[in-house]
């Protein structure tokens, strides 16, 4: 166990065996931390409190099981992603999940049924886009372009993060188990600060792989980017806004259908292509034009990157309500709570942590001053010291 969380979290933490030995101060040296994630030797009580400081995590983390199973769906990456990246990608994914399901289940809402997990048996494209129209009934969302799909899919019970890492990775997706095999929630994990409009097909795209089982004799990653495309841009919406035949479709049009419904304008031709509208000829003259304009690579009017906030703000409810102590808060985040956290909060919060006797002192000591303080106004000069309540 100690081995294998060992190397989970210093992986997790994008550190070398070099990095870590240096962040230790020298302590320990490379050739030590590499027999203990190797299960040859394991640290003295000083060097395992070292350890965990460096990594930022308790010395129990190292001990204990980390309570979730995780089964990776699909795995998007440049064949040139060395098998050393997948395995600090998958402990990175892996060390996040453990927090948020943490979160998760002192919100009472580790229950991924909201999420159809392989609901939809797809035996040809067309069952891709049924698929994902379905889908958008089911979480209620209209036909209407979505404005934020992280949002969207934050509040259906899917965990959304990115992490910064090389070209050579786009996204995965992934089923999160508890010990007793119960779904608790999905993941869908893109890279951080791509252009948005890659994110949101992205993350359509994962959530495409989580829903469907797709034949094995169809092309799982053409399906998923149809699936993707029609949960972002619905058909019915798209006959609404340009009809259903087009001979000729202007540039200007294609950025307005661009900055409404958060696509490129690649994946809008295409999506236009594949719903019949254009012809497949005037498709490719399309395609030819934006690479002489230079756009294949990037277009104008960048969408913004999605960010989410949702850890940051479940943290922040459960400190507020008295659930888990800053302590547990700033190991959850990662950083210091006072870093973004009003300071009259902070402060309420090392109040509750004194012993009661200390807090009732504290009260009474307040009480009085603030008795004395009252003592001094008259009935003239108004309850808060002078001057007219103002009914606002």
């Amino acid at each position: 166990m100690f081995a294998r969380r060992l190397q989970q979290v210093r992986l997790a933490r994008n550190l070398s065996l070099d990095a870590l030995a240096a962040k230790m101060g020298g302590m320990v040296t490379k050739q030590a931390l590499s027999k203990y994630e190797r299960g040859q030797s394991n640290p003295s009580p000083v060097v395992l409190a070292k350890l965990a400081e460096s990594l930022g995590v308790r010395a129990a983390y190292f001990l204990a099981d980390p309570g979730i199973r995780i089964e990776f769906i699909a795995y998007r990456s440049s064949p040139r992603l060395l098998a050393k990246e997948a395995k600090q990608l998958e402990s990175r994914i892996q060390h996040e999940l453990e927090s948020r399901v943490e979160v998760l289940n002192l919100l009472g809402k580790s229950d991924g049924s909201r999420v159809p997990v392989g609901a939809y048996s797809v035996h040809d494209h067309k069952d891709a886009e049924a698929a994902a129209e379905n889908l958008r009934s089911r979480w209620q969302l209209g036909i209407a372009p979505i404005v934020n799909v992280t949002d969207t899919l934050e509040n259906n019970s899917t965990c959304v993060f990115d992490i910064e890492t090389g070209v050579n990775f786009d996204g995965i997706s992934a089923k999160v188990f508890d010990d007793q095999d119960n779904l608790k929630t999905i993941a869908l994990v893109t890279r951080a600060n791509v252009d948005g409009v890659r994110q949101r097909l992205n993350l359509a795209h994962e959530l495409g792989h989580v829903v469907m089982i797709v034949d094995e004799d169809l092309d799982e990653e053409l399906a998923a980017f149809r699936f993707g495309a029609a949960f972002l841009m619905p058909a019915s919406m798209i006959f609404q806004e340009v009809g259903e035949k087009r001979e000729i479709i202007q540039l200007d049009e294609l950025l307005f259908l661009k900055r409404r419904f958060g696509l490129s304008v690649q994946s809008l031709l295409h999506r236009l292509l594949e719903l019949g509208i254009i012809k497949e000829s005037y498709y490719y003259d399309w395609r030819s034009l934006l690479n002489k304009m230079g756009w294949k690579m990037h277009e104008p009017e960048d969408w913004p990157f999605e960010r989410s906030g949702w850890m940051k703000r479940q943290v922040l409810r459960l400190l507020v309500e008295g659930v888990i102590g800053v302590d547990q808060a700033e190991r959850l985040l990662g950083q210091k709570i006072d870093d973004w956290m009003p300071e009259s909060l902070v402060q309420r919060k090392e109040f509750l942590k004194l012993p009661i006797e200390k807090r009732r002192k504290i009260l009474a000591e307040q009480a009085l001053a603030l008795a004395q303080h009252y003592s001094t106004f008259s009935e003239e000069e108004g309850p808060i010291g002078g001057g007219d309540i103002i009914d606002y």
